[in-house]
């Protein structure tokens, strides 16, 4: 017998022992026999066992991905004395920082789960990356409206450029960033962890600790939910404006330079367009959040189907941002780009005087 046909005669003996309690609620499981529950919980998220490998197969090269790409970012970062002092580049390093955080906390728990074919284990881990997950979020988020406000100081207010952005003041930037990015997550984690489990399963409905699924896990707790709904959705319209304000003043001044000679500011354009584009690749799990949380106020709204749909959309677009970002505000930038791969320059040199 082919090793495809095993695979999916075994997938259907293991759903068969997970029997379903009413069709109007498919998340309430029963484990029948001497199966786990963790088992059949994954299997009521990706019934067809034959997209695992291939999901297996993504989450792996997005996360090697991730950390080659930033590791080597930061690497040549830390060896080049020209850049290290600059603002754009400490916020640089900051994003790049909070990136490398946010695939180790995410990554590592998804590919576990679908190599095992098993839920998470709501425990310590689970609580941890919680935290640790939702800090990086809101830290990589700030970082770059900072990055779009350091442009934004350069471009149209050139002149008091390192007058304004001094050292220290780029410390208490990047402090602030970071007390902002944890204290929502603390206060949330210990929220939760003040309520009473009203479910004895041990395990979470999903492959990641993400807030759905850990409110879902401890009965909708109203209040955790509310400041992180609440909290959430002001950062990510503060972030916007700022964003937003940013990059319009900075075409303005650049289509102002451009009226006298009668020509159009295509660059310009480009730019503002391609940046905004990069801010909502970025903005994509707290879009997704949003319309989640949204869809979970509507009562029948959030249909088993629905929430796997948005649960592993959330997943993969945790991992996405961390890819991107280095190519983008790194290697797309010349004088950057030339930074990075000078350690490499030296060393092929060395290497032909050797030889």
């Amino acid at each position: 017998m082919p090793a495809t046909n095993v695979m999916i005669t075994v997938e259907h003996n293991l759903t068969a022992q997970c029997d379903w309690l009413s069709e109007e609620n498919r998340t309430d499981l029963r484990v029948t026999g001497q199966f786990d529950a963790a088992r059949c919980l994954f299997i009521s998220i990706l019934p067809f066992g034959q997209a695992v490998p291939a999901a297996t197969c993504i989450f792996v090269l997005l996360a090697l991905f991730s950390l080659l790409v930033n590791g080597f970012t930061l690497f040549g970062l830390g060896r080049s004395d020209d850049l290290s002092w600059e603002p754009r580049v400490v916020f640089f390093r900051n994003l790049i920082l909070s990136d490398l955080v946010q695939t180790v906390t995410f990554a590592p728990s998804v590919i576990h789960a679908l190599v095992q074919r098993r839920t998470v284990a709501f425990g310590l881990w689970c609580r941890v990356q919680y935290l640790v997950g939702t800090a990086s979020i809101f830290s990589s988020l700030c970082t770059i409206t900072c990055m779009a406000l350091e442009r934004y100081i350069y471009v149209c207010h050139a002149i008091r450029y390192l007058v304004i952005l001094t050292q220290v003041r780029l410390r208490l930037a990047l402090t602030l960033i970071w007390v902002y990015a944890i204290s929502p997550a603390t206060i949330t984690t210990a929220l939760l962890h003040s309520e009473v489990e009203r479910t004895s399963e041990p395990f979470i409905r999903g492959l990641l600790c993400e807030p759905d699924m850990v409110e879902q896990h401890m009965g909708f707790p109203r209040v955790p939910a509310v400041f992180r709904k609440v909290f959430g959705l002001v950062t990510l319209l503060l972030c916007v404006l700022v964003y937003i304000f940013s990059y319009f003043r900075m075409y303005q001044d650049a289509r102002s330079a451009t009226i006298p000679f009668n020509a159009v500011n295509t660059a310009a354009r480009k730019t503002v367009l391609f940046y905004c584009g990069m801010l909502l690749l970025q903005l994509l799990p707290l879009l997704l959040k949003v319309a989640s949380d949204a869809l979970w106020e509507f009562e029948g709204a959030a249909t088993p189907a629905t929430v796997t749909v948005f649960h592993i959309s959330l997943a993969l677009t945790l991992l996405v941002p961390p890819c991107v970002n280095p190519l983008v505000y790194g290697l797309r930038n010349a004088e950057m780009r030339q930074a990075l791969l000078s350690p490499f320059r030296r060393w092929t040199e060395r290497r032909r005087r050797d030889v």
